[in-house]
């Protein structure tokens, strides 16, 4: 099992979480399966940014992003070198650092009320 450390996140992991996950799984599915409910509007399906996560260490021990999954996250919000989408970046043998970013440009947030 690997480590994942998330930051804090005012809304979605507000002290922070230290999560395990099986190597091959998705940073999402990780995320979601110890309850921290990052959005995924576009099911996983790498047609979205909302699951977009900046990765603080770790980073260079995931596959590198393929074409698609560039193009998709030169539309996010807060974009920086080491983003990655978390539906698409597999837990490696190396413990994460991740941030998931204060916002989204996902228009219709599933699960919240406007």
């Amino acid at each position: 099992m690997t480590q994942i450390i998330i930051l804090p996140h005012e809304e979605l992991c507000p002290k922070g979480a230290l999560i395990e996950a099986t190597p091959g799984t998705s940073i999402c599915d990780a995320l979601l399966e110890h309850d921290i409910e990052i959005e995924h509007a576009c099911e996983k399906s790498c047609a979205c940014t909302t699951c977009h996560i900046i990765v603080r260490e770790g980073f260079r021990s995931l596959e590198e992003a393929t074409e698609l999954e560039e193009d998709m996250l030169d539309k996010a919000w807060g974009l920086e070198p080491n983003s990655r989408l978390s539906c698409q970046a597999k837990v490696g043998e190396t413990t994460l650092v991740v941030e998931i970013p204060k916002y989204s440009i996902n228009m219709t947030k599933e699960g919240h009320s406007k």
